[in-house]
């Protein structure tokens, strides 16, 4: 990426899209307190003691409650509606799909009508607001596919408008900031994903959505309490992320849009996340870092480039131009990527969650001991520090790392790429003393079919380090707080 550019969006248009104006937008204000929405919170959560894992009520000694559990939920949506007219499709659909599920029994539930309807990508402009209303899990929440109720609403800055617009294109990508919701979505979830309703088959997926509220209230509570614990000194705009909720969200945005669009991007080999298939946990792991590490490397480039822009004097010696307001959001919220993908992945990924193929939690291993080995992150004196002027080349060499291991592996028998990222992650990581992996594996496996490979990976390949072992005990009650934590969470 050589050359930025940034088409401003001028002014504040009374007509939006699709027809959709200001006034269609303030509809849905304040709907959280809506009787018609705490109705239909209140119902589906009652139906959810109802339903078993795959969505359906078995006992028909409860079909006359949820019988009137959803005629609850369905006059509910049928009131709300109004207050959401780009979702007129979407909710009628919904109200079928309610119908016919209570028609049909209370079978395994099937909401693919109404799932085709909901289309959230349509309508990218800040503030507007959804319901939304589905059986479904909730991924790192809830594992069973139970009826779950949300209010969301979108964050779409025009500077985010602009990226999108531009190099960064990504017409998938969807920025939810949560409202409320129903148990599902009080947990650790800060995604919604359409493969998680409950649905008779596979329609092909236009969208996904990350709710960038719970995200950044995470981080800043997370990043807040481990920069107390380790000593570490801020920089000033590192510093403003923690202060600043609503500036953390629109940074957290702009890393996810860039992430998300490089899983289907650069010479991969052939599928890198490797859905449904069985492979090395830590092959996941290198994959969703070489996604952070893209964003960050793309918001090294764009900073770079802007700030060259801004300070660079023409040769008739004329003042230089300055930044549009839209590209001085981008040039501030490029800085701040780096600052939250290097914080996020060292101080939370490492450490959340269990030791049990945990490849987030192996990603910000990799990427904290990579920058100590390179001098630029230093524990000393029971302390933290970092060299800032050069750590945003050292994470870009891990990136380029992790790119040429890629690149290679495009000519390699997928068990050799396995080894390969083996390697790679051992080469800056000590594996645990007693695995197999480390010490060779047995001809009979390399030479036997890929599940030989997969079987002698320890749920715990590459343990905590003593430093980890160390900040993991002091942060765990912080990280554990941060479940179901969204904006307006107390002290968030």
């Amino acid at each position: 990426m050589s050359n930025i550019t940034i088409d401003a969006i001028i002014g504040e248009p009374e007509v939006l899209e699709d027809g959709m104006t200001r006034a269609d937008l303030a509809l849905a204000a304040g709907v959280e307190t809506d009787p018609a929405w705490l109705r239909l919170k209140e119902s589906a959560t009652k139906l959810q003691a109802l339903q078993v894992k795959d969505g359906s009520v078995p006992d028909e000694g409860d079909h006359t409650e949820a019988s009137a559990l959803v005629d609850a939920i369905v006059e509910s949506i049928e009131a709300l509606a109004p207050r959401f007219p780009h979702e007129r499709a979407y909710l009628a659909a919904s109200v079928a799909d309610f119908r016919r599920w209570q028609a049909e029994g209370f079978g395994i539930p099937d909401f693919l009508d109404s799932l085709v309807e909901f289309q959230p990508q349509q309508h990218r402009i800040d503030g507007i607001r959804h319901l939304v209303v589905f059986p479904m899990y909730t991924q790192n929440g809830s594992p069973d596919r139970h009826v779950e109720a949300l209010i969301v609403e979108t964050i779409w800055p025009e500077f985010i408008a602009a990226l999108e617009a531009g190099e960064y294109s990504n017409k998938l990508f969807v920025s939810l900031r949560l409202v409320d919701f129903t148990p599902g979505y009080d947990t650790n979830s800060a995604v919604l994903f359409p493969e998680t309703v409950a649905m008779r088959e596979i329609p092909p997926f236009t969208w996904g959505a990350i709710f960038q509220d719970r995200e950044a209230a995470r981080y800043r509570r997370v990043v807040r309490a481990a920069s107390e614990i380790t000593k570490l000194e801020l920089p000033d705009d590192a510093a403003s992320l923690l202060e600043d909720q609503e500036l953390a969200e629109r940074t957290f945005v702009m890393w996810d849009i860039i992430h998300d669009r490089t899983h289907m991007r650069g010479d991969l080999p052939f599928d890198p996340f490797m859905i449904k298939q069985r492979m090395p946990y830590f092959l996941y792991s290198l994959e969703e870092l070489r996604c952070d590490l893209t964003a960050f490397r793309e918001s090294v480039k764009i900073e770079r480039t802007l700030r060259s822009r801004s300070t660079t004097v023409p040769t008739d010696g004329s003042a230089a131009a300055p930044l549009s307001d839209v590209e001085q959001q981008l040039l501030e919220h490029a800085k701040l990527v780096q600052y939250a993908v290097i914080f996020d992945r060292i101080f939370r990924f490492a450490i959340t969650g269990s030791r049990v193929r945990n490849y987030d939690g192996l990603g910000g291993q990799l990427l904290f001991a990579w920058l100590h080995q390179k001098h630029v992150l230093e524990w000393t004196d029971v302390s933290l520090s970092f060299d800032w002027d050069a750590v945003a080349d050292a994470v870009v060499e891990l990136g380029d790392a992790i790119d040429e291991l890629y690149w290679k592996s495009i000519d390699r028998p997928k068990t050799a790429h396995w080894l390969a990222a083996y390697e790679l992650v051992r080469s800056v990581l000590t594996p645990n003393p007693a695995s197999v992996w480390a010490e060779g594996l047995p001809r009979e496996v390399l030479a036997g079919p890929p599940k030989g490979y997969t079987d002698l990976v320890m749920d715990d390949e590459f343990p905590l380090s003593m430093f980890y072992e160390a900040l993991d005990k002091k942060m765990k009650p912080v990280i554990e707080s941060t479940v179901g934590i969204t904006a307006n969470t107390p002290d968030a």
